[in-house]
């Protein structure tokens, strides 16, 4: 292993049974317990001073480790603003016995520098060696944003959400409450529990803070609930040694095959403890998954809320949800896996049917969640793993044939579509196939963005009224890449249009989103932009003004 870097901490630890849980599997909480102290070395040795933390961000879980194995955490200051930092943590975990290495999670913590006396604290700025230190010193301040207006994103959502109960709020069939998850455990903050400033240890507050949560979630599945996610520690204000810490857990919502727990915390001092009256000092938002006998992934019943802190608390996971999926792209920032589709003219048949039969596949997915909903337009969206896809659905007052004539003439698409800036047809394949190129414009301050799509239409069957439109990217030599644009992908993509009546048509468009494509729908899929509901109205009035003839007049 590589020394750390003058910003950077590296712990390792191996795994013992009191680090396990029921499974024999490393313990959430004792990894957050490290993850906050190796976290927090690292901000003082860039800081100079003590530092404490000030909140946890996204911790994604993406392996378990073992009794036995070794786990090697890294903690890099990424950037220093004023008095805080943001700090990325990588924890690894490697078998000793075959030296297998695989990455166990990915966090980024914010923490802050304490002053010493009256001296006005500003941390000096981080220095930046190499290429990748660019990138996470930028994106470090793009999460920032994202961390500022969280309180307001939710806000928002959550009064969207309010004005429709699609969700249809515990209307299916076997729908529960949540009452019997209600969890509460006290715990006396003793020496062992302080960290070297002498509050209690934000890492064993985490580690509390799960143990009940986990609690929690069991009583709804009945299982052993496998931590998959933390939406986020906040760290409201501190507590020390003395104090009596109330953990209170509840299942606020679920989703397929994962459930949302929200855990508080209120500390007393012995004067507030018989006074009742306590300070709120963390609050987070844990979700789980869990698996049966045979390591399948159990669905969690459908929850149904009654009291208005059941609706409250429904509709937050909902609405944290939406935040999580658009936080995916500054959090984790993936990098694009080259597309491997290359075209080939002798088997162009075979390419075009697979385009349609993977576009079909899509579309017809279990599992779609409502995210969005307004009066002609609804947005669901499905996870799979590291998968994610949208699909936005549109109510319109016109024919499907004129519908899919519009559509599927992707010549016309930067006439509605504020995402395309041009797109010309290079190859005409057949009458119901054609490759297209391109041009997008810039995301998030990078250079715009091109594409290469296969585009397959398909008029209805006999015994369907369903148009079909399939998309999807493909390698063709010429058409190479240009310095001046990102080449990025449609993995699979497209629509379907299906006939309401003869005067009216429902148009759905599905994504399965790429890295490339994910900057384009991040705002609107976590809260913070209407971009996808834009389009979607846009969509609307390109459909609803044009002739019966399929002449478009401009809007």
């Amino acid at each position: 292993m590589a020394r750390p870097g003058p910003r950077e901490v590296h712990t390792t630890q191996a795994i013992q049974p009191a680090h396990a849980n029921s499974r024999g599997e490393l313990s959430a909480g004792q990894l957050l317990k490290w993850i906050d102290a190796t976290a927090c070395l690292a901000a003082e040795k860039h800081a100079g001073v003590s530092c404490v933390t000030a909140s946890v961000d996204d911790i994604q879980f993406e392996e378990t480790a073992r009794v036995g194995q070794v786990i090697t955490i890294k903690a890099k200051v990424t950037r220093a603003f004023s008095t805080s930092m943001e700090i990325s943590i990588k924890v690894t975990v490697q078998d000793m016995l075959t030296g297998t290495e695989k990455l166990l999670s990915v966090a980024f913590c914010t923490f802050v520098a304490k002053s010493v006396g009256n001296e006005k604290i500003h941390l000096k700025p981080v220095t930046l060696l190499t290429e990748q230190d660019h990138v996470e010193h930028n994106l470090a301040s793009e999460r920032r944003k994202v961390r500022l207006q969280h309180e307001d994103t939710l806000k928002n959502l959550m009064k969207e959400n309010s004005k429709y109960d699609d969700l249809s709020c515990g209307e299916e069939e076997g729908a529960v409450s949540t009452r019997g998850t209600f969890v509460q455990s006290i715990e006396l903050v003793l020496p062992p529990h302080a960290n070297h400033h002498g509050n209690t240890f934000g890492g064993q507050i985490m580690a509390w803070m799960e143990t009940v949560a986990t609690i929690s979630a069991s009583r709804l599945c009945r299982a052993h609930p496998l931590l998959k996610s933390v939406d986020m520690f906040k760290f409201r204000g501190p507590s020390t040694v003395g104090d009596r810490l109330v953990f209170n857990a509840i299942v606020n919502n679920t989703f397929q095959t994962c459930v949302e727990v929200g855990v508080s915390v209120e500390a007393f001092d012995c004067q507030e403890w018989s006074e009742g009256q306590g300070r709120h000092i963390n609050s987070a938002f844990l979700i789980y998954n869990a698996v049966d006998d045979k390591e399948e992934p159990i669905t969690f019943p459908r929850i149904k809320p009654v009291s208005k802190d059941d609706f409250r608390r429904y509709h937050g996971a909902i609405a944290r949800k939406r935040i999580r999926l658009g936080r995916k792209y500054v959090i984790s920032h993936k990098e694009e896996v080259p597309l491997c589709v290359h075209w080939d003219i002798s088997n162009q048949e075979s390419l075009s049917n697979g385009n349609v039969e993977d576009f079909k596949k899509l579309a017809a997915k279990s599992g779609w969640e409502v995210t969005s909903a307004l009066e002609k337009i609804k947005i669901h969206t499905l996870e799979e793993h590291d998968l994610l896809s949208v699909w936005v659905e549109k109510q319109v007052e016109k024919p499907a044939h004129l519908a899919y004539h519009l559509l599927s003439d992707f010549t016309k698409r930067p006439l509605w579509d504020p995402h395309y800036v041009s797109c010309e047809v290079i190859d005409w394949v057949s009458a119901d196939d054609q490759i297209c190129y391109i041009t997008c414009p810039v995301a998030n301050g990078d250079k715009p963005k091109d594409l290469v799509v296969l585009v397959s239409r398909r008029r209805p069957l006999k015994n369907s009224n369903t148009y079909m439109v399939a998309v999807k990217s493909v390698v063709l030599p010429s058409v190479p890449p240009s310095p001046q644009y990102i080449r990025s992908e449609i993995t699979c993509a497209g629509f379907l249009i299906h006939a309401t009546d003869s005067s009216s048509c429902t148009v759905s468009y599905f994504n399965q989103i790429s890295a490339s494509i994910l900057p384009y729908f991040a705002g609107n899929l976590g809260g913070w932009s209407k971009s996808i509901e834009e389009t979607a109205l846009s969509c609307i009035r390109f459909i609803e003004n044009a002739t019966d003839d399929g002449s478009v007049s401009m809007f």
